[in-house]
């Protein structure tokens, strides 16, 4: 059976990079993609951007929806892409990060073989000197968010459905990775890199106080939340303190 994606891009206030990122769904070799702009009621020019690329997307057989309207935070924007998607499969590609151009043509063809609910990738991330470097895709018994990525994750649409974000934390995509983990749905790993992230997030601010607050975050609500030990906080005060000295 051929299979279908649906993307979900969160925005809010996004006219500087969105472009970039609709252009990386544009180039892809696939075309069976249905792409949602779920917009958090913008006060830039988002949405006129998103627009902008609606007639070429669908000269190119790429179905558009945007949705532009206030709502609690990124994890409850996602939660409503994923509602409203309609493929077999959904991706979600922040606002500032883009694709490789045979991302979904690759993705597509796994889900095809069959033999996995949810799949990622290695990706490529960007520092803000120019510089960049690999960041693997691995399945061990421990689990880390070092041996995993976001933006290259897609997820079978009905385990999606099933598993919505708590939109607890700023961690919450790692948590529900933790809990599809935990449920026994079948994960496959790519050795290629599927997507690019531009680093300097809030996720990455060198800040003790946040730092502090993304530790209990990670630890509480991806951890504990999913039923994993205590030993698990090790994990979270270690990725903290390589972010306060690497960045």
């Amino acid at each position: 059976m051929h299979k279908t994606v649906s993307i979900v891009t969160v925005t809010y206030n996004s006219e500087e990079t969105l472009g970039a990122t609709m252009e990386s769904v544009l180039g892809q070799t696939c075309t069976e993609i249905e792409y949602l702009i779920v917009d958090g009621a913008s006060t830039d020019g988002t949405v006129a951007v998103a627009e902008s690329y609606r007639e070429r997307m669908e000269r190119k057989g790429i179905r558009l929806r945007v949705l532009s309207e206030r709502d609690g935070g990124i994890y409850d924007a996602m939660n409503k892409g994923i509602r409203m998607a309609t493929g077999d499969v959904i991706g979600i590609l922040n606002s500032d990060d883009w694709y490789e151009a045979d991302a979904v043509e690759t993705v597509l063809g796994e889900f095809e073989k069959g033999g996995c609910d949810l799949l990622f990738s290695d990706i490529r991330l960007h520092r803000a000197d120019g510089s960049c470097f690999v960041k693997k895709a691995r399945l061990r018994r421990f689990q880390t968010s070092r041996d995993w990525n976001h933006p290259t994750m897609f997820v079978e649409a009905q385990v999606y459905k099933r598993h919505p974000f708590r939109n607890r934390g700023i961690h919450d995509d790692y948590g529900c990775y933790l809990q599809l983990v935990r449920e026994g749905y079948r994960v496959r790993t790519l050795g290629k890199v599927l997507a690019n992230f531009r680093m300097g997030g809030v996720s990455n601010r060198k800040s003790l106080r946040e730092a502090l607050g993304r530790i209990r975050d990670r630890y509480v609500w991806c951890y504990r939340a999913n039923g994993y030990s205590r030993w698990y906080l090790v994990e979270c005060i270690a990725i903290e303190c390589v972010k306060m000295v690497f960045g």
